[in-house]
């Protein structure tokens, strides 16, 4: 049975046409206060991502992922490969955390502080407005043939995506490799890192394909946040909605006549004008329900508002609403699965801030030397060792000295104390020497402390081993 032409929106995306080509989007140039709103944020969260790799706290870059040398900073703290749990917490955080946000909000996060969102919208579609004007001309130029006008536009329009592109790579670049390593690199000149230039480059064209012409594709193809929707969502979920209950009234949505009383005539507030279609960056129709396409950017609430001011109806046609307020009038309510979600995140928050704040600045390993067995004396036992220092804080730690704790014995350090460098790593080699009366059996937990000028600043342990049979 074929689909009634209201449903056919089930079967498709606004960016396919009928015989599967690409259908480019050209929205028209939102405004409101929603979008002054999304604005303002956009620019503050531009800022912050531009700056985050430049700005230091205490020499710590305030955001590094530098997977290539596995050195990372959050908040302008180290993190190591041996943190990797910190990162486990973190993740199982952002994931519950977003499970709760979507749940409550729906995909508000994708229109207000996605990246890709705020780059096309807020920075690559405004030069565009700029440079080939509203909806109506940048269609005109579309179907334009390529006369002087349209190679100027176009070539232009080209050239500054292309030098916004390099600029995000290069601040992509500094996340990675690190800002100071990158402002060196800028300093003498791409001529002497022809092979950084050539990455810059791939960074430059990826990021040039997705905002010059694969834009909102991001969100519906790529992205699977929109799909999470259809599982995380329910009839009390806030979402950019469409009141179609006071749209459609009893006969449905109409174009506005003069003098009419659409009351008696039993149509809605809808008027039809397909603003909020004609605004939208991914080309839906919001009045056809929550859809996997929507980003809740806002943009179709600004226009319905306008238009609603012009006719004389009430705000409000499309907002931030539930299915439930919509339908039952009814407010939201915590219930009993955001209870749970809330329970979950609070707990993980609480388990990755303990501990961050138990995480100690020096990670000591000590394990026994491979293929190396223990030397036995006539009164001792003497076992070889390799130990690993990382000096995850900012100073150096000088002095470094390790001493057995318990059972009784003497630790001899290769080499002597340790200077170790801040952020520095150091391995070396040890021996272990425990009295044969102090062993009770053929493996012993030994608990070992790292001291630095005398003061103890790390505990670790490790395996002792010795024969089966003491005498």
């Amino acid at each position: 049975m074929e689909k009634a032409p209201e449903e056919k929106f089930r079967d498709s995306i606004a960016t396919i046409d009928k015989s599967g080509k690409r259908n480019f989007i050209f929205p028209k140039k939102p405004k409101g206060k929603f979008y002054n709103y999304r604005t303002l944020v956009s620019w503050i969260l531009l800022i912050i991502l531009i700056a985050a790799p430049f700005i230091k706290i205490k020499g710590n870059q305030f955001l590094l992922f530098n997977v290539i040398e596995r050195k990372f900073h959050i908040f302008g703290f180290p993190f190591w490969p041996q943190d990797f749990h910190l990162l486990v917490i973190s993740m199982l955080v952002s994931v519950v955390f977003v499970i709760l946000f979507t749940v409550v909000f729906g995909r508000i996060f994708c229109g207000w502080m996605c990246p890709q969102t705020i780059f096309m919208e807020m920075v690559f579609r405004k030069i565009e407005y700029l440079i080939e004007g509203d909806r109506s001309k940048q269609i005109k130029l579309e179907k334009q043939n390529w006369d002087a006008e349209k190679i100027r536009k176009r070539l232009l329009k080209w050239f500054v995506f292309f030098i916004i592109s390099f600029i995000i790579s290069n601040v992509f670049l500094a996340y990675i490799i690190g800002s100071d390593q990158v402002l060196g690199y800028i300093i003498d000149g791409p001529l002497e890192h022809i092979n950084m230039l050539f990455y810059l480059l791939i960074f430059t064209g990826v990021f040039y394909f997705v905002f010059a012409w694969f834009r909102e594709q991001v969100c519906i193809i790529v992205c699977p946040y929109g799909r999470l929707q259809g599982v995380l969502l329910d009839n009390k979920s806030i979402n950019v909605a469409y009141d179609f209950v006071r749209g459609e009234g009893d006969n449905g949505r109409k174009k506005l006549r003069k003098d009419e009383n659409r009351d008696e005539l039993g149509n809605g507030d809808c008027i039809d004008c397909k603003q909020c279609v004609h605004v939208c960056p991914t080309g839906i129709d919001i009045r056809n329900g929550t859809q996997l396409e929507c980003i809740n950017c806002t943009a179709c609430i600004d226009a319905c508002d306008e238009i609603m001011d012009k006719t004389g109806f009430d705000r409000g046609l499309i907002r931030y609403a539930s299915e439930d307020n919509i339908l039952k009038k009814e407010k939201f309510k915590f219930n009993a699965r955001l209870i749970a979600y809330s329970i979950i995140l609070t707990i993980l928050v609480g388990v990755l801030v303990t501990m961050l704040f138990l995480r100690n600045d020096l990670e000591a390993t000590i394990l026994r030397l491979p293929g190396q067995t223990f030397q036995s004396t006539e009164t001792t036992i003497k076992n070889v060792y390799t130990v690993k220092l990382i000096n995850k804080t900012t100073e150096d730690i000088e002095d470094i000295d390790i001493k057995l704790i318990s059972p009784e014995g003497s630790i001899d350090l290769v080499g002597g104390t340790i200077d170790l460098a801040k952020q520095g790593l150091k391995e070396g080699t040890l021996f272990i020497e425990i009295n044969k009366k102090d062993l009770n059996s053929s493996k012993v937990k030994l608990k070992i402390g790292v001291y630095s000028k005398g003061k103890l600043i790390e505990t670790t342990s490790t395996n002792f081993t010795g024969p089966l049979k003491i005498k």
